[in-house]
């Protein structure tokens, strides 16, 4: 075991070799390819071919599947100049609504996701034996909330090795981590503010490192957006956004414009808010019910919520608390820039109904 370890740790920066190791990420899998010199731009990357059979995404008849890179990332766990890139065909249609000239100009800005857990955290559950959440009796339940939220100590916090190693791992890939709260309890980490197309890249990288960081530690990571069945939260990936006119002085209408259309097209975003969701929405856990639509200032119960500095400064973020921790950070970051930006309601016929730029 300790030699397999010393070779899986081998830096091979010192080698008389120029060749690196290229990981290709997409969503259903992950592959390897080796490339004669470092790549710094995802064009240059050769286009990754595999079986979409095997995975679902393509039938035994045509099977062949291939995926352009569009994103690259230092490696975390190999160092030197090896590099992880991102590929996916669900970035095709998000990529198509952020580089409309209304949508650029805009330059949304999107943190996401907040991880925000049940009372203890379940974003990482190292008990994979169980299935139950770090620090939980096995079987039991913990006592209420309190005494260990975002705390130190032995009898409160459990695997903060864990949450170190993806923090600094992140932040060598270069993912941009905005904040870490609930760094005990709720294992809580958010990503950006990114400009567009790029927070979708940056998250599913994210998620990557902390299931092969996990992979490590023997643990499992749940993206289940009700993990706990019963009184518990679920487990969230609010999206913070916000655009250029939202940003602005004096943007407080441009903001309650935006949450009206989000209002206005509710059912379209539950759609793809993540699957399961019902079971976290039930509007009786911090976030309103899935069939209802709330907005308020500084309130944690509403679909949507904004801060108190943006009432006070007239310009700011809104914070959409309705996407489940299993979101596509693609879809959910491009149907609020469609619908704040690029979508207009009809109110000639009362419906609500409405039209894109």
């Amino acid at each position: 075991m300790a030699l397999l370890t010393s070779l899986v740790n081998l830096d091979l920066s010192n080698s008389s070799t120029d060749k690196i190791i290229a990981e290709y990420i997409w969503v259903g899998g992950a592959g390897m390819d080796t490339l004669s010199s470092p790549v710094d731009d995802p064009s240059k990357l050769p286009k990754c071919n595999f079986d979409g059979s095997s995975t679902g995404q393509a039938t035994g008849d045509d099977s062949e599947v291939i995926l352009q890179p569009q994103a690259i990332f230092r490696d975390p766990f190999r160092n030197g100049k090896n590099i992880l890139s991102i590929l996916t065909n669900k970035r095709y249609n998000a990529a198509k609504i952020f580089s409309h000239p209304y949508v650029k100009a805009e330059e949304p800005w999107s943190v996401t996701p907040s991880f925000k857990n049940t009372p203890t955290g379940l974003l990482v559950g190292l008990q994979k034996h169980t299935n139950w959440p770090l620090g939980w009796p096995v079987g039991g339940y913990p006592a209420p909330q309190g005494p260990y939220y975002c705390a130190a100590g032995a009898n409160r916090s459990y695997g903060r090795d864990i949450i170190d190693a993806h923090y600094k791992a992140f932040l060598f890939a270069g993912i941009n981590i905005s904040a870490f709260s609930g760094i005990n309890a709720e294992w809580e980490f958010q990503v950006g503010p990114v400009v567009g197309i790029s927070a979708g890249d940056q998250v599913w990288v994210a998620r990557y490192i902390l299931e092969r960081i996990t992979e490590i530690a023997s643990g499992v990571v749940s993206f289940d957006p009700k993990p706990i069945p019963g009184d518990w939260n679920g487990t969230g990936a609010h999206t913070n956004y916000s655009t250029k006119s939202m940003r602005s002085q004096g943007s407080y209408e441009v903001i309650k414009k935006a949450i009206g259309n989000l209002g206005m097209r509710h059912r379209e975003h539950i759609a793809v808010y993540g699957d399961g969701n019902e079971r976290r929405l039930t509007g009786r856990h911090e976030i309103a019910h899935i069939n209802t639509f709330v907005w308020g200032v500084a309130n944690r119960g509403a679909s949507v919520r904004v801060g108190r500095d943006a009432e006070r400064d007239s310009k700011g973020y809104l914070e959409d608390r309705r996407p489940a921790s299993n979101m596509d950070p693609y879809a959910v970051t491009a149907m609020i820039a469609q619908t704040t930006i690029l979508w207009e309601p009809n109110h000639s016929n009362g419906n609500g109904k409405g039209h894109s730029k």
